[in-house]
C-alpha cells in the first residue's frame, strides 16, 4: 500500500461515522418522541418492539447473504433506506402503517450494523498490519471514533424535534400533581389523564420534523454512496470469518455454537441489559419523567446533553482505558450507573427541575459511552476470527434485551421497570469481571510461559 494508505483508512471510519450520524439524527429524533407522540394503546413502543423483533431475526438470517452479494460499502448504503418507510409514517401513525414500516426498519438494520461492525475490523486489522499498532488498541480506537461521532446523531436530532415543537408553545395551568404521578409512580395509560404535557403535536408540526428527517436519511445513504471505499481494496473476497461462505441457517448454527463458550455466555446479561437500559431511557424516561413532568417539546432538549456526554465519553474511553485499564474503566461507569438508577426512584420530578432533567441525562450519556465502546471492541478481541458470529450474538442479545423490555413496558409501573434495571446490571457486570479476571490470568499464564 501506498504511505498515505494510514489516512485514507482513517478517512473512511470517520466518513462511515458521519453517515450513520446524519442517517441516526432522523432516527434517533423519532424514537425519542415514540413513547410521547404515538402514546395512546401503546403504539409508539409496539412500534419500536415491531423494529427489534425485525433486527433480531435479519441479525441471524440476512447479513451473511446481503453482504456476500452486496459487500460492506453497498450493504450499508442500501440498508439505510430501509428506515425510510418508518418516518413516513409518522404523519399517518396507525397500527396498521407504523408496525410494517417498523419490520421493515428492523429487516435494514440487521445487515446495517452488521456491515459496519465488519467494515471496522476489516480496516483495524490492515491499519495494524500497516503501523504495528496491536489490533486490539487500534479497533477500540475506531470504534471510539465511531460512536463520537455518532452519537451526535442524539444531538442532531433532539435539536431539530425540540426546535420544531417548541414553536409557538405556551405554557399552561396544571390541574394535577405532577410528583405524584410523574416520574416513579408513572403507569402507562397516564396519557389519558388530564396532563396537558401528553398532547400530540399538531400534525402541521410532525409533516415538518417528518420531511428534515428524510432528507437526513436521504443524505446518509449518498455519503456511503460516494465517500467510502469498499473492501475489495482489501481482499474482502478472500478474507476468512466465521461468517465467510455461509448461509443465514448456517450463521445461526455458527451463532448458537458460539453461545458454548463460556465468555459468549457471560458477555449475555450485561448484552441484554444494554438493550434494556436503552429502552428506558428512550422510552420511560423520556415520558415518565420529561414529557409528564415538563412537556414533550422539552424531550429533544434534554436528550441534546445525552448525545453530547455520550459522544466525549466514546472517544475519552479509549484514552482513559490505557491510563486505568478497562476492568477500571467499566467498573466506575457501573457505578455512576447504579446512582443514577437510585436517583430516579426517589426523585419527584417537577417542571422546576430543569437542573436534574439535564443531569441524569448527561451522566447517562457518560455511562452510555464507556458500554457501547467497550463492549463492542471486546466482542472483537474475545472471540478473534469468529467476529461476525460473535457480533451476531451481540445484535440478537442485544435486541433480546429490547424486545423484552418493550413487551413489559405497557403493563409495569416505572418504579417496577426501575428495579429490573437494577437487578440486570448486577447480574451482568458479575459476568463481565469473571471474563475480565479470566482474561488477565491467561495473559499472566502467557507471560511465565
Amino acid at each position: 500500500f501506498a504511505p498515505g494508505e494510514t489516512s485514507r483508512i482513517m478517512r473512511n471510519v470517520i466518513v462511515i461515522s458521519i453517515a450513520f450520524m446524519v442517517h441516526f439524527t432522523a432516527f434517533c429524533g423519532t424514537s425519542n418522541l415514540q413513547s410521547s407522540i404515538n402514546a395512546v394503546g401503546g403504539l409508539g413502543t409496539a412500534s419500536l418492539m415491531s423494529i427489534y423483533v425485525s433486527m433480531m431475526i435479519s441479525t441471524i438470517f440476512l447479513p451473511v447473504i446481503v453482504i456476500r452479494w452486496l459487500g460492506c460499502k453497498w450493504t450499508m448504503a442500501a440498508s439505510l433506506i430501509c428506515y425510510v418507510p418508518y418516518i413516513l409514517a409518522q404523519v399517518y401513525s396507525r397500527f396498521y402503517t407504523l408496525i410494517p414500516a417498523g419490520f421493515l426498519d428492523g429487516l435494514g438494520a440487521g445487515p446495517l450494523w452488521c456491515a459496519k461492525c465488519i467494515y471496522l475490523n476489516v480496516v483495524a486489522e490492515m491499519y495494524s498490519k500497516i503501523t504495528g499498532v496491536s489490533v486490539d488498541t487500534v479497533l477500540v480506537r475506531f470504534f471510539g471514533i465511531f460512536f463520537m461521532i455518532y452519537e451526535l446523531s442524539e444531538v442532531w436530532g433532539n435539536l431539530i424535534s425540540s426546535a420544531v415543537l417548541s414553536v409557538g408553545k405556551t405554557n399552561v395551568n396544571m390541574s394535577i400533581d405532577l410528583g405524584e404521578v410523574c416520574g416513579v409512580n408513572f403507569y402507562p395509560g397516564s396519557e389519558l389523564l388530564a396532563n396537558p404535557n401528553l398532547e400530540r403535536p399538531p400534525e402541521g408540526k410532525i409533516w415538518t420534523f417528518v420531511l428534515i428527517y428524510l432528507g437526513c436519511m436521504v443524505l446518509a445513504s449518498l455519503i456511503i454512496t460516494f465517500g467510502v471505499d469498499s473492501l475489495k481494496r482489501y481482499n474482502e473476497a478472500g478474507r476468512v470469518g466465521s461468517g465467510a461462505g455461509m448461509t443465514g441457517v448456517q450463521l445461526l448454527i455458527v451463532t448458537i455454537k458460539l453461545l458454548k463458550d463460556p465468555k459468549q455466555l457471560l458477555l449475555l446479561p450485561i448484552t441484554a441489559w444494554l438493550g434494556v437500559g436503552q429502552v428506558f431511557r428512550g422510552s420511560d424516561f423520556t415520558i415518565a419523567y420529561v414529557s409528564c413532568a415538563w412537556g414533550i417539546s422539552n424531550i429533544g432538549y434534554v436528550m441534546i446533553v445525552y448525545g453530547v456526554t455520550h459522544s466525549v465519553s466514546a472517544i475519552l474511553t479509549g484514552y482513559i482505558v490505557k491510563l486505568t485499564g478497562r476492568l477500571f474503566t467499566v467498573c466506575s461507569a457501573m457505578i455512576l450507573q447504579i446512582g443514577i438508577i437510585i436517583t430516579l426512584l426517589i426523585w419527584k420530578p417537577e417542571p422546576a427541575d430543569s437542573i436534574m432533567f439535564f443531569s441524569i441525562s448527561g451522566m447517562w450519556g457518560i455511562v452510555d459511552g464507556v458500554w457501547l465502546v467497550q463492549i463492542n471492541a471486546l466482542c472483537g478481541m474475545l472471540f478473534p476470527g469468529n467476529e461476525e458470529a460473535a457480533y451476531s450474538n451481540y445484535r440478537m442479545w442485544r435486541s433480546v434485551g429490547f424486545i423484552s423490555a418493550y413487551a413489559y413496558n405497557p403493563y409495569l409501573c416505572t418504579s417496577t421497570k426501575i428495579y429490573i434495571l437494577l437487578a440486570l446490571l448486577i447480574i451482568g457486570m458479575g459476568g463481565y469481571i469473571i471474563i475480565e479476571w479470566g482474561e488477565m490470568n491467561k495473559k499472566r499464564d502467557n507471560c511465565k510461559k
